[in-house]
């Protein structure tokens, strides 16, 4: 990089540039095709519309089309062979360029008229143990309403295409086309990244300082695997974390192609389904149907049951609330959660549950969604009458899916180029049990967790279970009030080191305190340290759909409004349990002394008596922004239901919060007369 910066010639330049631009042009030649009637009757920005359609090239004739919108999280930009001009944020939305063009096409190619925008996403991945964190979850509900403010604004379209692969990119594109409930729609999801071959995956890959600060790895090993995580250079992480499984999410829900969740990016089928699902959208306008009639309760409760048996990221248990409030349906309850897990084994054996860890793509392979659908189908857990966007009851395309040669063709393909049996992958509820795999989540409650948390039973390490197939674990807690400290902790081989038997509390960092961060580097950590299977970690905070480890997460209410997790003080005894047969769970405060235990109610009452832990606070970088979407999230309701904008309650309270001002103000004046 030079040292020297350029001159003024150079900043604002010799005025060659302006010497050869124009200060007007010739029209657009033809003539819009208008009639009197529509002169008289129709708006003055329809008319004006078709005006700029013209001005932007398209052919005069055809700019009265039926408009479809395509909405879409694209980021970077890339030049006509694929090289990057300016990079995004990160790989899943880097190629969604081309899906939208194909999509384009398929429109103009069958009489529409294609319009694209995007409201592009931020990668959690990039901004883990940054403050960029703190405005990951709240930028779903926010782009969500700038996408929803963008369909408006295209007041004739016949219908949405949303097209979106990650975290929080897909979330936000399912919850704006729920709220647009009136409109056809229909999200094509983006796709995985290729697994590089001799290479670390996404996910151990962002272990790297971890390792390399306990002397696991060289320097040289981490700048290699560094490199060449990515087999493709577009799609979502090839892990099954909370960007495959929103795309599995949109497919269950029948919001999304079948067989479209985890295609390969840049691939000729992932290609494909960009263009069949721009077909797809077009059937449903001419039918007349809107995606009110897709996302049903029924489509929620098939999307809990499909959920569990992918054994799916813990993320979306704030996702799938929202989506169904957005649609105007009922919103799925922790019971809800409990009765799908309960009743749906895990069938998919994927990375990072396990066993075999297998990457996504091998997953789409073996059938994907509707692979895994056929089985619950059998079991009877599926509302088969679910209207999906094919126009099409789920269980007639689960029987086009089961005899067609989509099917065969891709099961092929992964014993042909991985040698993998797609029923290793993908796997019936016998020979699932069989293999040990049993539900993934748990939603312990307990005194530190009176409103509920969540773990990833799956993904605790099999060697600290005991026989009869339940986690425990008492130990002294190490109270952190940022992550920053905790990573800090976990990396040192000083007295501060965490240490095998420790309880890492971090407390502090729901929506009030941090935005709800992710904290997946604490997590990652511990997975690939030796001793890290022994340390247990429970936090108001969120995890990464790939976190493995005894991680409990979502902890309720959260420290900053007044949660019992906020009390704790190193050394306290924690006591957790996890039963992953009949999927329950407690984690309790039980006192000082570890060789006197207290009940939890008794150690509750202490508990209860104690001041907030004096490092918590709200970070002080802590954006406004990202403090009004905690409070509102709040008011309508929380992370358990979701982290939804609830107008109607918001609202109220705001009405109700003025109304006490104005009679403070009057009992003021009135005392002061």
């Amino acid at each position: 990089m030079s040292a020297h910066a350029p001159g003024l010639d150079v900043l604002l330049g010799d005025g060659t540039a302006l010497a050869a631009s124009r200060t007007s042009g010739e029209g657009p030649p033809g003539r819009l095709p208008i009639d009197e009637q529509t002169l008289r009757d129709s708006p003055s920005g329809h008319l004006f519309g078709m005006t700029q359609n013209a001005g932007m090239g398209w052919r005069a004739s055809e700019v009265a089309r039926d408009p479809y919108l395509i909405v879409s999280t694209q980021g970077g930009l890339r030049a006509e062979d694929g090289q990057p001009v300016a990079l995004g944020l990160h790989t899943g939305h880097w190629e969604l360029d081309q899906m939208v063009r194909t999509a384009a096409r398929t429109f103009a190619a069958n009489g529409g008229l294609p319009f694209s925008v995007a409201c592009s996403d931020p990668c959690d991945g990039r901004t883990q143990g940054t403050t960029g964190m703190f405005d990951s979850l709240p930028y779903r509900n926010d782009a969500a309403v700038v996408m929803r403010r963008l369909v408006r604004s295209l007041p004739v379209r016949r219908g949405v295409l949303g097209v979106a692969t990650c975290d929080k990119g897909l979330p936000a594109m399912m919850l704006a086309l729920a709220g647009c409930g009136d409109l056809p729609g229909v999200i094509v999801p983006g796709g995985v990244t290729l697994p590089a071959r001799g290479a670390e995956d996404t996910a151990i890959v962002q272990t790297i300082g971890a390792r390399f600060s306990h002397g696991l790895i060289d320097l040289e090993h981490a700048a290699a695997m560094g490199c060449r995580a990515c087999g493709s250079p577009g799609g979502g992480c090839q892990f099954l974390g909370t960007a495959a499984t929103s795309q599995v999410i949109a497919e269950a829900l029948g919001i999304a192609l079948p067989h479209s969740a985890l295609a390969p990016s840049g691939e000729p089928a992932w290609i494909d389904i960009a263009h069949r699902s721009a077909l797809a959208l077009m059937a449903l306008a001419g039918q007349g149907t809107p995606l009110a009639a897709i996302l049903t309760r029924q489509a929620v409760e098939n999307a809990l049951v499909v959920h569990a048996a992918f054994g799916g990221s813990t993320n979306l248990l704030l996702h799938v609330p929202a989506i169904a409030h957005a649609a105007g349906v009922e919103r799925p309850t922790v019971d809800d959660w409990v009765r799908a897990n309960r009743a749906t084994p895990r069938l998919v054996d994927a990375l990072p549950n396990g066993p075999r860890h297998h990457p996504t793509v091998q997953v789409f392979m073996a059938g994907g969604v509707p692979e895994v659908m056929l089985h619950l189908r059998r079991m009877g857990l599926l509302h088969l009458d679910a209207l999906t966007v094919t126009g099409r009851p789920l269980g007639d395309t689960l029987d086009w899916w089961e005899r067609s040669d989509a099917r065969r063709i891709a099961r092929e393909r992964l014993r042909e180029l991985d040698g993998v049996d797609p029923d290793n992958v993908i796997m019936g509820p016998d020979v699932a049990r069989a293999a040990g795999m049993s539900s993934a989540l748990v939603f312990p409650r307990g005194n530190l967790a009176p409103d509920g948390s969540v773990i990833k039973a799956t993904s605790i390490d099999p060697s600290v279970i005991d026989a009869d197939n339940v986690y425990r674990h008492t130990g002294p807690a190490r109270v952190f009030a940022t992550e920053r400290d905790a990573i800090r902790a976990i990396k040192s081989k000083g007295d501060d080191a965490v240490r095998a038997g420790d309880v890492v509390v971090l407390a502090g960092c729901g929506p009030a305190g941090t935005g709800m961060e992710e904290t997946y580097q604490l997590t990652s950590a511990l997975k690939h340290l030796p001793w890290g299977k022994h340390v247990a970690v429970i936090t108001d905070a969120r995890f990464s759909g790939v976190s493995t480890g005894a991680c409990i997460g979502h902890v309720g209410p959260e420290a900053l409004s007044g949660g019992p997790i906020g009390r704790l003080r190193d050394g306290d005894v924690v006591r957790i349990e996890i039963d992953r047969v009949r999927l329950h769970g407690s984690i309790d405060f039980i006192g000082t002394d570890p060789d006197a235990p207290l009940d939890p109610d008794a150690a509750a009452t202490l508990l209860a008596a104690r001041a907030l832990h004096p490092a918590i606070a709200p970070h002080p970088r802590l954006p406004a922004d990202t403090r009004l979407w905690a409070a509102l999230q709040d008011a309508g309701g929380g992370t358990w239901s979701g982290c939804v904008y609830d107008v109607d309650r918001i609202i109220e309270l705001l009405r109700a919060g003025r109304a006490a001002l104005d009679q403070r103000g009057t009992d003021g004046a009135g005392s002061a007369a």
